[in-house]
This record gives C-alpha cells, sequence and structure tokens, in this order.
C-alpha cells in the first residue's frame, strides 16, 4: 500500500507539472460575431466548390493545374512539409529507447616508473540501451511543438496553393480584358482609318474644309498610339503568368485571343457562417498551429528546469584477447539525474521569454483571424459594386452607341459638325474600354471573394 501510495502521489505531481507549465498562456479571445457580414447568414458557401469547378473555363483550368505542378513557390512550400514531417518523425522517437552497437579492439602500452613496461590488449563488442524517462513531460511537449510545427507547414503550403491559384486566375482574366482592349482599338482604328478616307474624299471635293480632314487624322492617330502600350501590357502580364506557372518567357500560352468574357455570375453567393471562415482558411490554421507549437515550446521551457533521468544498459563481451573471447561476458546498468544547479537564471529567463513569445503568437493568431473577416467583407463589397458598375458601364455603352448613330446620321444630312461625330465616337470608345474593364472588375472580384472565403486549396 506504501508503494502505492507514493506512485499515486508521483503520479499527481507529474499531472500538475503538464498544467502548471501553461497555466501562464492565456487563451486566445476571438469572440466571433454571429455572421460575416451584416445580413448574410448562410449554412453553405461557395468555398465548398472545387477550385476547377468554380471556375469552370478550360483553359483557366489548365493553366491552373500547370501552376500547381510547377510553380516555384509551392514546390518550395511542398519540401517545407516534408522536412517538418521528417523533424515531427524523429522527435517522435524520443519516446522510446535509443540502441546502439560497437566494436573495439586497443593495444594500451603503458610504461610507469614503478612498475615498468606493461602492454595492455582488449576486444570488446558491446550493445548500449539508452531511455530518458519523461518524468515532467518535457519530451511530451517536444513531441507536441514538432507537431504543431509540422502541421503549420502543411497549411502553409495549403495558403500558398489557394494564393497562386487565385493569382493565376487574376492574371488570366487581365490577359482576356487586355485582349480584348487591343480588339476594341483595332476595331476603332478602322472605323477611324474609313474616317479619314471619307473626309479626305469630302476635302478634296470641296465638300468640306481641311479642318475636317485634320480632325479625322488627329483621332485615327490618337487612336493607333494606344497600341503599344496595351501590347506592352499584354506581353507583360503573360510573363507575369509564366512565371506563375514556373515557365520562362519563351514558354508558348495557347489561349483564344478573341475570347470575351461572358460567364453568367450570380447576383447573390452564399458566404457561409464564421465558423466556416476559421476552419476553411489555411492561414488561419496555420497562424492556430503556430500557436500550438509556442505553447509547446512554453511547456519544453517548463520542464527543462528539472531533472532528468536517464537508464541505461549495456551488455556484450570484453577480453584481453580472441581466444575464448565469448566466455568473457560484460554487462552493465546505470541510472543518471542531471538537473541544474548554478545557472543564474538562464532557464527561467528562457522559460519567460517563450511566455512572451507565445503572446506574441496569440496576438498574431487574433489579428489574423480579424483581418480574415476585413478581407472577406472587403471582397463582398467590391463584388456587388463590381456587378453594379458592370450593368452602368454596359447602359452606357448602349446609350453611347445610339448617340454615334444619331451623330452619323444628323451629319450626313447637315445638321451637326464632323466634330460632334467625332465626340460621339470617342464617347463610345471609352464606353467599350470602360465595359471591358468594369468586366474584368467583377472577374477579380469573384476571385477575390473565393479566396477571401478559404475557396481553392483543396485537392
Amino acid at each position: 500500500m506504501r508503494h502505492l501510495s507514493y506512485i499515486t502521489a508521483l503520479c499527481a505531481l507529474l499531472l500538475s507539472s503538464c498544467g502548471a507549465a501553461v497555466k501562464m498562456c492565456n487563451e486566445p479571445e476571438l469572440n466571433l460575431p454571429s455572421e460575416i457580414v451584416a445580413g448574410e447568414l448562410d449554412s453553405l458557401t461557395i468555398a465548398d466548390m472545387r477550385w476547377w469547378e468554380f471556375y469552370g473555363d478550360e483553359v483557366l483550368t489548365k493553366f491552373i493545374s500547370h501552376a500547381l505542378e510547377n510553380n516555384k513557390d509551392i514546390l518550395r512550400s511542398v519540401a517545407k512539409v516534408e522536412q517538418m514531417r521528417q523533424l515531427n518523425r524523429m522527435e517522435r522517437t524520443a519516446w522510446v529507447p535509443s540502441l546502439s552497437a560497437s566494436a573495439m579492439a586497443d593495444n594500451e602500452v603503458e610504461n610507469y616508473t614503478d612498475k615498468g613496461h606493461t602492454v595492455t590488449p582488449q576486444v570488446d563488442l558491446k550493445m548500449d540501451i539508452s531511455w530518458e524517462i519523461d518524468l515532467w513531460g518535457n519530451i511530451k511537449w517536444a513531441n507536441r511543438k514538432a507537431t504543431a510545427e509540422y502541421l503549420s507547414s502543411v497549411e502553409a503550403e495549403r495558403a500558398m496553393r489557394m494564393t497562386v491559384i487565385s493569382e493565376v486566375a487574376i492574371a488570366y482574366y487581365q490577359l482576356m480584358a487586355l485582349e480584348n482592349e487591343l480588339l476594341i482599338v483595332n476595331r476603332t482604328l478602322q472605323t477611324r482609318h474609313e474616317g479619314v478616307e471619307q473626309a479626305r474624299l469630302r476635302y478634296e471635293g470641296g465638300l468640306t474644309s481641311e479642318t475636317v480632314y485634320q480632325q479625322a487624322q488627329v483621332e485615327y492617330a490618337t487612336t493607333a498610339s494606344l497600341i503599344p502600350a496595351i501590347k506592352t501590357k499584354i506581353e507583360t502580364t503573360k510573363n507575369s503568368l509564366k512565371v506563375l506557372m514556373g515557365e520562362y518567357p519563351d514558354f508558348e500560352l495557347e489561349y483564344a485571343r478573341m475570347k470575351v468574357l461572358d460567364r453568367e455570375i450570380p447576383s447573390e453567393l452564399p458566404i457561409g457562417l464564421p465558423s466556416d471562415l476559421l476552419s476553411r482558411r489555411p492561414d488561419l490554421r496555420e497562424a492556430e498551429q503556430r500557436l500550438k507549437a509556442a505553447a509547446a515550446t512554453v511547456g519544453v521551457a517548463y520542464t527543462d528546469r528539472f531533472p532528468s533521468l536517464v537508464i541505461g544498459v549495456t551488455g556484450g563481451w570484453e577480453n584481453g584477447s580472441l581466444d575464448n573471447f565469448f566466455d568473457a561476458q560484460y554487462g552493465l546498468a546505470m541510472g543518471k539525474i542531471a538537473a541544474p544547479i548554478f545557472e543564474f537564471g538562464r532557464r527561467r529567463a528562457k522559460y519567460k521569454a517563450a511566455i512572451e513569445a507565445y503572446d506574441i503568437a496569440r496576438l498574431n493568431y487574433e489579428q489574423r483571424v480579424l483581418m480574415a473577416f476585413k478581407e472577406t467583407n472587403d471582397a463582398l463589397v467590391r463584388y456587388h459594386n463590381a456587378r453594379e458598375a458592370t450593368e452602368l458601364k454596359n447602359e452606357l455603352r448602349e446609350a453611347a452607341l445610339k448617340y454615334v448613330e444619331l451623330a452619323t446620321f444628323q451629319y450626313k444630312y447637315g445638321d451637326i459638325k464632323y466634330i460632334n461625330v467625332l465626340d460621339a465616337q470617342r464617347r463610345y470608345f471609352d464606353a467599350q474600354i470602360g465595359l471591358s474593364n468594369a468586366v474584368r472588375d467583377e472577374y477579380i472580384a469573384l476571385v477575390q471573394l473565393y479566396k477571401s472565403l478559404g475557396g481553392g486549396w483543396c485537392e
């Protein structure tokens, strides 16, 4: 009974030391709102959709698949995951005894003044077993720390995948918008060229003054001057897309240059619950795992202040020669207790520093959660406003087209001057570019909303 009471008391001491290790670590204060966005309470979320289902575009999904296989940031993250997995595996082996073997042969020569010259040969073949008893939970905390660091690397890799997917999609939509802008400019340039020819004929026929002809040439030259800048943007955007795909600039991108962004996008999208945001966003889960690793580091620093107990057993054979070697058996059992005595507060300071590091990780996690809600709210606002802007820009384009038709008709009958026709054409040109950019912004806003909700990292 007395031995049982000793064991019970020891167990209670060990359990209390485990709890005491992190008693100074405060839980994060999130105080989550009941809704991600005020007035938006959905049990579903668009983040449930797989990225290839969400984007749908065959060319875009091909680009994204290529990037996921070759993007250097993703590959580096994958290597980091494997590194942390191996470190975690190494840390887990601290629970079990270590086994080693050694073989040795020596010939010790001694020449003492009072004993004379002696030669002592020795041949050893031994096996050692060493095991550190985890009295205070030091190994347990170290194992938790390694596991949390491994899991944080997994979440970091997922966050990188999610980021690369969104960046490829944004670059693709920007490229499509630029190609469409170039198409609009070339089409307008053709109209301007026809206008110049008509103005020249009318001027040479004495129907109009030279001013009208010069005005037409100015409009043509102004439109033509836009092309080099657009082509530059197209090439630099393509190069950015190629880098995301892990390719050099000479890599050929295959896509339809006349493609128009005409996907039917719903006006209302489900965004889910606040708990969905925490569970879906890998960057938040990464921050949470870093917080757990910081707590485990506190545990390691706390238990490192107590004595360590190592039990060792050595067995084998030891003899002066190989003759009858296996008859000369050798055995040794030992136990070693090591405890700090005079360290001038170094381990205590290390423990306090670990607590402060935990507080930093906790505040970082709380800040990341706040930023996640802000990013989602901002993304939803941008999406709704982008949709409204697209509708207004479309109405503007239709009105500008009607303006061109009326101005052209009135000019033919001499009711207005040619400058009015040019003004109508400029407004229609600007309206087309504005609508193209508005559609682009709507697609990009949708990408950002999907990413902010945690969509895109899954396999």
